[in-house]
């Protein structure tokens, strides 16, 4: 048994009931789980287990997803019973901390429309960017193991690895990377980098989808945090509106806020619409943004938070990665396009508890 196996799960001997929470992921160290029931998942019953098991196939065509659930991705394919396909052959496991807290929180995504055009001209003056050319990622892994899921960014200077330029440094000079198009909103590309994804309308009326490709190194920092303090937000009005709205009414201030978050994305062009960190379409309110420390990718989870007041119970697929999910117990759910989506994603901050639902091993099915 390799310990550098991704998805590998080191306590098949765990049954019955568990009182405290126990790593099950060799690889993911700092991930505590403690093993649950389906009945114990709220309105679990009141799922839509077609729909599920659709779900379920799409996310089985990932190769992370395939690890992880192995032959359950071929037995989905003739199943009779969709419930009992869950219910047989995964056993839920509530997502906790070492310290046994349970609860996390809940915020929303979705896919933004920008304007923009092929060519700089006129209002079209900022560029969204291919990864640059001098971008150098190291991977430590090999020599490291537990820095497996960490990346160094940087370039090459006179022999030397040095960090990558920050926003405010790549408009002060030019950036070694090719221009997808030119948008005509820096506050709306500024958005499209927290998303992640989008679909861009240009000026000559056609329309291209692109997607997170590689970021400058740079830690993420929330303009939102700045907003509150400098004194011209509360913590309790902040969200993705607000914020929009301060910087629209304060055009002279739009550098100095962006340049906070000294982090910048970079993109390429897509085939597809809104589309995850493994490469599959996102489904609205069915994928999700997790922190891949905590939570492999491609896993199913099934969610307990509320939107608008109004309780969901569902189950999700953890499809997506972003700069400011951080934690066990966090998630970003995909809302989908438009304005109905972003009227949701932009105030969503909800309480959540999550369970992970893994493949029960061949003892426990014959207890």
């Amino acid at each position: 048994m390799k310990a550098s196996t991704y998805f590998l799960i080191i306590t098949l001997f765990f049954f019955g009931c568990s009182t405290q929470p126990k790593v099950l992921f060799d690889s993911l160290p700092n991930t505590y789980l403690m093993e649950s029931d389906f009945e114990s998942l709220p309105n679990f019953t009141d799922e839509k287990y077609t729909e599920i098991l659709e779900n379920f196939k799409n996310n089985c065509r990932s190769k992370k997803a395939k690890k992880l659930y192995k032959n359950l991705c071929e037995k989905v394919e003739s199943i009779d019973n969709e419930k009992s396909f869950l219910t047989d052959f995964f056993t839920p496991y509530l997502i906790t901390t070492k310290e046994d807290k349970r609860e996390g929180l809940l915020t929303g995504y979705y896919e933004p429309e920008l304007s923009a055009s092929l060519k700089r001209h006129d209002k079209y003056q900022h560029p969204l960017y291919e990864t640059p050319k001098d971008l150098i990622v190291v991977d430590l892994s090999s020599i490291y193991p537990a820095l497996k899921n960490y990346r160094l960014r940087g370039k090459v200077v006179n022999n030397r690895l040095i960090p990558y330029d920050t926003r405010a440094q790549s408009k002060k000079k030019p950036v070694n990377a090719e221009v997808i198009c030119y948008c005509d909103s820096e506050i709306d590309k500024f958005f499209l980098e927290i998303q992640g994804s989008g679909r861009v309308r240009l000026d000559n009326n056609s329309t291209i989808y692109v997607g997170y490709d590689n970021q400058n190194g740079h830690r993420y920092r929330a303009i939102g945090r700045y907003l509150v303090k400098i004194g011209v937000l509360t913590l309790k009005e902040v969200s993705l509106q607000s914020i929009r709205k301060w910087l629209i009414n304060n055009p002279k201030r739009v550098d100095e806020v962006l340049n906070y978050n000294k982090s910048l994305v970079y993109f390429k062009q897509r085939k597809q619409a809104a589309t995850g960190a493994l490469g599959l379409e996102l489904t609205p309110k069915r994928s999700v943004a997790v922190d891949r420390r905590y939570i492999p990718l491609g896993s199913m989870l099934y969610l307990q938070s509320n939107i608008y007041n109004e309780e969901i119970n569902k189950i999700v697929f953890a499809q997506d990665t972003g700069g400011a999910i951080k934690g066990s117990v966090r998630a970003d759910l995909f809302l989908g396009t438009g304005t109905d989506a972003l009227a949701v994603a932009g105030k969503l901050k909800s309480e959540l508890k999550l369970w992970i639902l893994l493949p029960k091993n061949k003892k426990e099915k014959n207890k």
